[in-house]
């Protein structure tokens, strides 16, 4: 109960229902104001205004035709009018807007009036003396006294109750949305896939519902890496472990420089093994961009990776360099374990977009496997030799690292023969 109290949905309904009341409450003050009280006090004197006038006409009128006056008034106007005393000494039933009607005859009678009630009856009597007479007027409230008017008040209602649940409605369209996204945010922080929230609703709602479904897909994805890298790791260097761990108890009996010397190649192949793990692990947070010349960069990498280059204008980006530099150097040492060294490099320096491209003259790789080529660890012969390629990381660095960025880097078949990798930078 605490919990449902405390959601968006309850606070934001208790907060628009609050606010549509107190506007009802003012509104129904001012229409009190405004309208009703106004119409009761002018149809108090135009009650007031009849009962003088008909009682200023009965004295003028012959005694002989007040009679007749008499049955009229009442049969018209609901009036009676008399000399006779009818005993009205007790208080006249309450309704509505007697101080009104009171202060309406006083003010036509020209001094102060006071409303009496005969017992077991509902009219209402005055004592009304005028031109000699003591005349009693009797009207009965129901016909005469003023009704508040229950059409704005059954509008006023029924404006609010439907106020009420239109809101509580666009409240619920809004919170619904919410309360999915933090049911699977939850399950995202316990390491779960949920499932994907609707992309549908108000725009905002929409785009939140499209971003939470990619961020979820890409936390699930770097869940996965971590453990394929787990994974790799535990696989990758049980090998020169245990080969080291060979070399060493055969040292024990029988020194040999050619054991040292695998011994330390293990090593190597280890350490080369735990940097490649440590540059995949440091490509999920992107590196702060510098301007910086992209020809002047592929002339160095190209010399240093002994890649014939033409040369290029310059062409200035707002990139990380560190990054690039990673994404193209292995994109080189790719071209040329797998591609021979026949290594083409190629720049297009675009107004919109900046492409880098790495040709290979190789075998290439089948069309179902250039997707899954960037997954860590995938590749497309079978064993994990050193000579025959690398740890399987290389193009999953790759791809993260352009990912990460905001870059796209994609792989495809040469018409020719060959492989052709292209790292694209939006300007």
């Amino acid at each position: 109960m605490r919990r449902i109290a405390g959601s968006l949905y309850a606070r934001t309904a208790l907060t628009l229902a609050i606010a549509f009341i107190v506007f009802q409450m003012a509104a129904s003050w001012v229409v009190y104001r405004t309208v009703i009280v106004p119409v009761a006090e002018r149809s108090a004197d135009d009650l007031a205004g009849l009962i003088v006038l008909s009682a200023q006409t009965w004295v003028e009128l012959p005694p002989e035709t007040r009679a007749a006056f008499e049955r009229e008034l009442a049969r018209r106007h609901g009036l009676r009018l008399t000399t006779v005393d009818v005993g009205a000494t007790a208080e006249p039933p309450r309704f509505a807007f007697r101080r009104q009607i009171e202060a309406a005859l006083a003010r036509r009678a020209a001094e102060a009036v006071e409303l009496r009630g005969v017992p077991g009856t509902a009219a209402v009597w005055i004592d009304l003396p005028v031109g000699g007479h003591d005349l009693r007027v009797g009207f009965f409230p129901q016909r005469y006294a003023v009704r508040p008017p229950l059409t704005a008040l059954v509008v006023i209602v029924l404006g609010t109750l439907l106020s009420l649940l239109t809101a509580l409605f666009l409240v619920r369209r809004i919170t619904v949305p919410l309360a999915r996204a933090a049911q699977a945010a939850r399950q995202v922080g316990a390491g779960q896939l949920p499932e994907p929230l609707p992309e549908t609703g108000p725009a905002e709602l929409a785009e939140l519902a499209r971003r939470f479904n990619t961020m979820a897909t890409e936390v699930r994805d770097l869940l996965d890496n971590r453990t394929t890298l787990l994974g790799g790791i535990s696989h990758d260097l049980r090998t020169p472990m245990t080969r080291l761990q060979l070399n060493l108890e055969l040292l024990r009996d029988a020194p040999s420089p050619a054991r040292i010397d695998r011994a330390l190649a293990d090593l190597g192949d280890m350490n080369r093994l735990i940097a490649g793990y440590l540059d995949l692990a440091r490509t999920t947070r992107p590196e702060a961009a510098a301007r910086f010349d992209l020809a002047a960069l592929l002339a160095e990498l190209a010399q240093e990776a002994g890649v014939a280059w033409s040369g290029a204008p310059a062409c200035t980006v707002d990139a990380g360099p560190l990054a690039v530099r990673q994404i193209l150097a292995n994109l080189i040492q790719n071209a040329l374990r797998y591609g021979g060294a026949a290594v083409e490099l190629g720049l297009e320096c675009g107004d919109q977009a900046v492409r880098v491209t790495v040709r290979d003259a190789g075998p290439g790789i089948p069309e179902a496997q250039l997707e899954k080529v960037f997954r860590p660890f995938y590749r497309i012969e079978n064993s994990r030799s050193q000579a025959t390629g690398g740890t399987g990381l290389g193009l999953a660095i790759v791809r993260q690292l352009a990912e990460t960025n905001g870059w796209e880097v994609t792989l495809r078949n040469r018409a020719g023969g060959g492989l052709e990798a292209v790292l694209e930078i939006r300007r």
